[in-house]
């Protein structure tokens, strides 16, 4: 069969993974291709990856999808992309300055508790709607430039810039430093109402306005792709999204009602919808400007499918074999809190600890699977619990990423939050959401045939609703809140051992 005559490729910059997707103008997808990502661990709650890793596995991914033959045929890019990781780079070179340092990373606790304590807070969540937490890149930036420009004069001469992992990409591409707003809204420096990089932000975290890249809507205008072959320079680049928010795009999710869940090495639930009090753990942040800005409710969940990678490293197996234990075993009793770095939503608690409680003599290793398993499923339903707090009760949830592959995992995950789940036939939304917003921008499609369907377009291919009775269910969610509160307890630091 002849190949179609046009194509966009959609790249997903991930944590754990690039992935590169050809999609054809009736939305279907193409061809495929995907190169795995390390990261590095040079202290404890430290967490980096390589800008040299990055991007090979960006050139690698494109070469592996795009043949010499369908080269000619791509009409356009669209990039998907992890969010608050932060590198820092010199305009002049293209080199990038220190290490990349991934959203995961919480080597800035310690000054998030400085500003906190300064006062600070109320006013960072009624700026930027997101919490004081070392996951949000401003501190980040702060640590790169304390580390590597302490006098901020290469920074405020506009030699080296620092952004998010979009602004980077795009930088090797050429021209002026330019970000997505739903990437900058993850900065912690922008005011969401105004689009804008907020003065007083920049002072409190300490990064110069100058070192910033511009904020563009979310197709742009970008630099047309650079060394990436075997396209040929010049191509353009149709869209940007953050990973996330174009999992929700994929979902057509400017409909009313519609919640996304995305499971990744974290997690995120958003739906659209207003600004939330921040009383209830719930962010608020920039879902895409395209045609003006949508505002989205978003909770975000540190450790997902990083709790089950995490256990099969510890283990030394396989985690196809971890998800094939977790599937047919039973946790007995056991319970694993994975506050690696602290908790995220709805908690935003940054000195909790990791937990694993219930252990017996008896315990092996498919109970521990078992148990981290239940940990994704308890994790979103706290946050779904969260945002029924603002939109009230919900309909339906709808699942993307790599982990609905498991379908206990999205029993289990019906059953604990009570709802239908609704779980995307395409694995890759991401991509896919990027992918649908450069269509959108060509004219392949309109956005109520997006909400229709189009072949491939990420629609339910299966929906499973709730199987366990209300007092199961109610059960389980206490045992999973006492595991909780272990997690989130505190030593009393005037205890003296006794030695």
């Amino acid at each position: 069969m002849a190949a179609p005559s046009s194509f966009i490729l959609a790249i997903d910059q991930g944590t754990s993974s690039t992935k590169a997707m050809l999609v054809d103008s009736r939305g279907a997808v193409f061809r495929t291709a995907s190169v795995a990502l390390s990261q590095v661990h040079p202290n404890p709650g430290w967490v980096e990856q390589s800008a040299g890793e990055i991007w090979a596995s960006i050139t690698r991914s494109v070469r592996d999808c795009v043949t010499d033959e369908i080269a000619p045929a791509v009409v356009g890019v669209a990039l998907s992309v992890q969010r608050e990781t932060v590198a820092m780079w010199d305009t002049n070179t293209g080199d990038t300055i220190g290490p990349i340092l991934s959203w995961q990373d919480q080597r800035t606790a310690a000054a998030a508790a400085r500003i906190e304590d300064d006062g600070h807070a109320p006013y960072i969540f009624d700026t930027t709607g997101l919490p004081l937490d070392p996951m949000f890149s401003a501190l980040k930036a702060s640590w790169l430039l304390d580390e590597y420009d302490p006098l901020r004069t290469r920074a405020k001469s506009g030699r080296w810039r620092v952004g998010t992992i979009d602004a980077w990409i795009l930088s090797r591409f050429g021209g002026e430093p330019v970000t997505e707003a739903g990437n900058a809204s993850r900065t912690q420096l922008l005011d969401i109402t105004t689009r804008t990089w907020d003065e007083a932000l920049l002072n409190i975290f300490g990064v110069p306005r100058e070192a910033l890249p511009t904020v563009v809507a979310s197709t742009g205008p970008f630099p047309g792709v650079r060394d990436l072959d075997p396209l040929p320079d010049g191509v353009p680049v149709l869209a940007v999204l953050a990973d996330s928010h174009a999992a929700l795009f994929a979902h057509a999710g400017w409909r009313p009602g519609v919640v996304k869940a995305t499971y990744g090495t974290g997690s995120s639930v958003m739906a659209l919808g207003p600004r939330p009090a921040a009383s209830t753990g719930v962010c608020s942040t920039i879902a895409w400007d395209v045609d003006g800005t949508a505002h989205a409710l978003e909770a975000n969940i540190r450790s997902t499918g990083k709790t089950m990678s995490w256990l099969a490293d510890l283990f030394n197996v396989d985690i196809d074999t971890l998800w094939d234990e977790a599937t047919t075993a039973t946790s007995d009793g056991v319970a694993v809190v994975p506050a690696f770095g602290g908790l995220g939503a709805p908690h935003w608690d940054r000195d909790a600890t990791p937990v694993i409680a219930g252990l017996s003599l008896g315990t092996r290793r498919p109970q521990l699977a078992r148990a981290a398993m239940e940990a994704i499923a308890f994790q979103i339903d706290d946050v779904v619990a969260a945002f029924e707090t603002v939109t009230g009760p919900l309909a339906q949830l709808r699942c993307d990423g790599g982990m609905t592959k498991s379908r206990a995992l999205m029993q289990l995950q019906s059953d604990v939050s009570a709802l239908p789940v609704a779980i995307s036939s395409t694995a890759n939304l991401s991509a896919m959401g990027a992918a649908h917003l450069a269509g959108l921008r060509l004219g392949w499609w309109t956005a109520a045939q997006l909400e229709t369907g189009l072949p491939g377009s990420g629609e339910s291919a299966l929906e499973l609703a709730p199987a366990i009775t209300d007092d199961d269910r109610q059960a389980r969610r206490r045992a999973w809140a006492e595991a909780v509160a272990r997690t989130r307890a505190r030593v009393d630091p005037t205890i003296e051992a006794n030695v």
